[in-house]
């Protein structure tokens, strides 16, 4: 689903404009990043969970030589699917 048909289905169930559910999502969406950026989790009870993970510095390799190269550590996002979720999925 793209996010233009997300606001569609959005705005058709709330019966508000695209362009105010457009704003409301682009708002959501920002307030989540800010608070993964400030190392904090964002759990919305029985949907889900958004957290960042840290991914410890590897070795990998180059995939046109096939030579070792050092990939660094990083922070990524991550989403944990809440138990109501899990169960609406697998209905």
């Amino acid at each position: 689903m793209s996010k233009s048909t997300l606001i569609e289905k959005v705005a058709a169930r709330t019966g508000k404009t695209k362009k105010a559910t457009e704003a409301i999502l682009e708002a959501i969406l920002a307030t989540i990043a800010d608070e993964l950026i400030a190392g904090n989790k964002v759990k919305f009870i029985g949907f889900g969970t958004f957290e960042v993970r840290e991914r410890k510095a590897r070795e990998g390799r180059n995939p046109r030589t096939g030579e070792p190269i050092e990939i660094a550590d990083s922070k990524v996002p991550a989403f944990k699917a809440g138990v109501i979720l899990k169960k609406r999925i697998n209905q």
